[in-house]
């Protein structure tokens, strides 16, 4: 099959490996992107706090 699409399978192997890392690397960032603003949000919801900082004041804006 690999000799079809012109690659070796020690080259598929390699590839296949690094797709792993770049999905299971954008997956882990991506929860803790969104557990971040999630928290922050309730931080602020549950105590009060107004301090807007560089970060909050670039997303109100997005």
């Amino acid at each position: 099959m690999w000799e079809e699409l012109g690659i070796s399978g020690g080259t598929a192997l390699v590839i296949l490996i690094a797709m792993y890392f770049v999905v299971k690397w954008a997956v882990k960032n991506g929860f803790e992107e969104a557990y971040k603003k999630t928290f922050r949000r309730d931080f602020k919801k549950y105590y009060g706090c107004s301090d807007d900082t560089k970060e909050d004041q670039e997303e109100e804006k997005a």
